[in-house]
């Protein structure tokens, strides 16, 4: 079973070294992709230095960008994926690719509380979490983590799927539970990263914002739709029962609440079935 290691850079020379003379030391064999996403230090030459196969972008397009052009240059029946900026240990690679061997088609390095970058990190990862878990029937124990090892041949299926931003993983783990692979989590520890985080609180929260919508839609949209539906039902019926006993009629709010409720049950039942289209294989 060959292994290709792929890493998603961008100004990453301060912590490429450890991650790559790690990489080395501990799976000589294994193919060795840094993905430089437009970085403007010297991140793809101490990567070449180091004998690493390189894949230069001429301007940034985005984590999830640079994930999908590893994926697709890469040789090896598993790929693993880890960061560049010194967090991941490739000590753990053995262990989940051990877990791989026993089954599974995804297996996650799990943070624990200690790995999550700062408390608000730490309660948005948390929640995420447990929405997943909920949607999924299946205990999520680190949605947002970006080290995992996969099988290339299932990881590529849904390569149309992932957004070149920062929430590839979110996509790619649903994705698996959709169409009914077996993912695993193995914990592991994760160092302070070496650097800057690419990630702005501002910027970034609505999209992780947006995330918890992504879960939903990915997995099974009427497990959105339809709370939603039955709550402007249930308002459109209380406000009903209140004009009836004060004023003795049905009123437009009414309608309206109950026009939106069967509105936004038949959009889920049709995004049901487009969901459904997207994970059929041709």
């Amino acid at each position: 079973m060959k292994v290709s290691v792929v890493l998603p850079a961008k100004n990453e020379a301060g912590g490429l070294p450890r991650t790559l003379d790690g990489l080395k030391s501990l799976m000589p064999d294994a193919e060795i992709i840094v993905v430089d996403d437009g970085s403007t230090d010297a991140t793809p030459e101490i990567a070449e230095a180091r004998g690493a196969r390189v894949i230069r972008s001429p301007y940034s397009m985005g984590n999830g960008a640079a994930i999908k052009r590893g994926a697709r240059a890469a040789h090896g029946d598993v790929i693993v994926f880890m960061d560049a900026d010194g967090q991941h240990d490739a000590s753990c690679i053995p262990g989940l690719l051990q877990k791989l061997d026993e089954g599974y088609d995804m297996v996650v390095g799990a943070r624990d509380w200690d790995g999550q970058a700062g408390v608000s990190r730490g309660l948005a990862n948390t929640f995420y979490n447990w929405l997943a878990t909920r949607m999924t029937g299946f205990a999520v124990k680190d949605l947002t983590s970006g080290f995992r090892a996969v099988r290339a041949e299932k990881f590529r299926e849904f390569l149309h799927l992932l957004p070149n931003g920062f929430s590839y993983p979110t996509t790619s783990t649903m994705a698996f539970f959709r169409s009914a692979y077996p993912v695993a989590y193995v914990p592991i520890p994760v160092a302070k990263r070496i650097g800057r985080s690419h990630i702005r609180p501002l910027r970034d929260g609505v999209r992780f914002l947006l995330i918890i919508f992504k879960i939903a839609t990915l997995y099974s949209p009427l497990k959105l739709f339809v709370p939603t539906a039955v709550i402007f039902f249930l308002i459109g019926l209380a406000y009903y029962g209140w004009t009836f006993a004060t004023q003795g009629r049905f009123t437009n709010m009414s309608v309206l609440l109950f026009s939106a409720s069967v509105i936004v049950f038949l959009i889920g039942l049709v995004s049901e079935q487009i969901t459904a289209l997207t994970y059929r294989r041709e």
